[in-house]
């Protein structure tokens, strides 16, 4: 990143024209990585295919196999069994994010770790759900009322591919996949208007993902990729570090998508990110 994207990040939180996007890597070290879980459950039945490591096939197999509902409860059942993140911790990523001013968190997770963080630093979100099958639409929802918004010390938290408290609202299968994206192009109202503004007209921070990711991919192109490109600002991912080869390729390919690319962990940008904000406020 450049500092003039750095800068324009500062304004875009200042201005409430920010969301963070947290995916699985921002857990990394309390939950296991979907690479991992695959290949327990693959070898756990016996998964017959060369990749083992693709949360979304070994999921698949699982309800082809067992039933529909049984990889969901699996992965409930996971989630609820592990501890929390230190939120104590600075470089916390959660935690580091729940200290600045977004009054919309997306995330792709199904834990409650970002609702968490925003407690412990004394603020009292909200947590939504993306209602995008019929075992999910009867769940209320404070974003029904098209005069609530959401601020800083109120946020959302909205969870588009489920939470570990209802396992019908999980998005893991490849059918499940497939199925979100059908429902979210085909109804234009299955999002919240709250939910269309930040993702269209929000410079978007993408932390905890992986280029490979199911839930990126299907993010990225799906959703974020659909909006207005006369409308569309910059947007910010966090990329572990590869060979410098295959970041000039990466570099281009984000840079086509409006997407600067932070080359680093995590835990790396958070910090960066808290100190560049401390500056900011104190120039201003």
């Amino acid at each position: 990143m450049r500092e003039q994207d750095w800068q324009l990040l500062l304004r875009r939180i200042e201005s409430g024209n920010c969301t963070p996007f947290l995916g699985a890597g921002a857990a990394a070290g309390v939950l296991p990585v979907g690479s991992q879980i695959a290949e327990d459950w693959a070898a756990l039945e016996g998964y017959p295919l060369d990749d083992r490591h693709d949360l979304a096939r070994v999921a698949q197999f699982l309800g082809v196999h067992l039933d529909a509902m049984e990889p969901k409860d699996r992965m409930c059942q996971l989630v609820r069994g592990l501890g929390q993140p230190d939120f104590s911790k600075p470089n916390q990523p959660h935690s580091a994010l729940a200290e600045l001013p977004f009054p919309i968190f997306m995330t792709t997770n199904y834990d409650d770790f970002m609702a968490e963080a925003l407690r412990y630093h004394n603020k009292d979100p909200r947590v939504e759900l993306c209602r995008w099958n019929p075992r999910v639409q009867r769940e209320p929802s404070v974003l029904d009322d098209p005069s609530f918004a959401p601020t800083p010390a109120n946020p959302v938290v909205y969870h588009l591919h489920g939470h570990n408290r209802l396992p019908d609202s999980l998005v893991l299968t490849e059918d499940d996949y497939f199925a979100f994206l059908v429902e979210v192009s085909r109804d234009d109202k299955l999002l919240p208007h709250q939910i269309q503004r930040a993702l269209a007209g929000t410079s978007l921070l993408f932390v905890g993902y992986r280029l490979a990711d199911w839930d990126f991919r299907v993010l990225h192109r799906g959703l974020v990729m659909a909006s207005d490109p006369t409308l569309r600002r910059m947007s910010v991912t966090v990329q572990l570090p590869h060979s410098e080869l295959a970041q000039r390729y990466l570099d281009k390919y984000f840079d086509a998508l409006k997407v600067r690319v932070y080359w680093g962990e995590g835990e790396d940008f958070v910090t960066e990110l808290r100190e560049r904000w401390r500056e900011f406020q104190h120039a201003g």
